[in-house]
This record gives C-alpha cells, sequence and structure tokens, in this order.
C-alpha cells in the first residue's frame, strides 16, 4: 500500500520523467528490513517496486520506460539492528538505467 504522504513525491517524480524524455529507462528498485524470511522479503520487495512503478504509469509515464525489481534486503543502506536503521531499509529507490542526450 502506497501512503497518501508519497502521492506528492511520486506526482514530481512522475512530472520529471515525463518532462525528460531523455530519460529512456528506469528501474524501480523495492527493498526491505532484514525481518522475516529471504523470500518472504522478495516478494514483499516486488511487490513494493511494482506498485510504485504502478502509480507512475496512472501519472503518465509509459509503461515500456520503468522496470521494477525487488531486492529485499541485499542491499541495506543502515543497520537492520535498530528500528530506525530497519525503516530506512524499507525503501523505493529510483534508478536511471538508460538514457540518451537531452534535447536541445
Amino acid at each position: 500500500t502506497i501512503r497518501r504522504e508519497s502521492d506528492q513525491l511520486l506526482d514530481e517524480v512522475a512530472a520529471v520523467l515525463n518532462e525528460h524524455p531523455e530519460i529512456v529507462r528506469l528501474e524501480v528498485q523495492g527493498h526491505t528490513d532484514n525481518k522475516g524470511s529471504q523470500p518472504l522479503n522478495a516478494k514483499l520487495s516486488s511487490d513494493r517496486s511494482k506498485s510504485v512503478m504502478e502509480a507512475l504509469v496512472k501519472r503518465g509515464v509509459a509503461a515500456s520506460r520503468l522496470t521494477s525489481r525487488g531486492y529485499a534486503f541485499e542491499k541495506p543502506i543502515a543497520d537492520n539492528s535498530t528500528e530506525e536503521g530497519r525503516q530506512k531499509n524499507r525503501r523505493v529507490q529510483f534508478v536511471v538505467v538508460e538514457k540518451t542526450a537531452p534535447r536541445p
């Protein structure tokens, strides 16, 4: 479930993508903390990235420009031994994987 407070950020990401066609492909990455099993977190992170990708498509971003991938707890950005760290690891990241030269 995407939280309401994320709507504005998703609107902004969609606007940037729609204004910059030189961003040819964007990977929407889902991440989790290390609580629970690897298979559970793999599904959760995949579902997380897919729901954000679908939200961007609903905002007018061409689906062909987006890919989604769940990384489970493979790439933490914070310490999973604290609640604060686990919260930071439960996230979605956007990575530009292909772009062309911007239009003049």
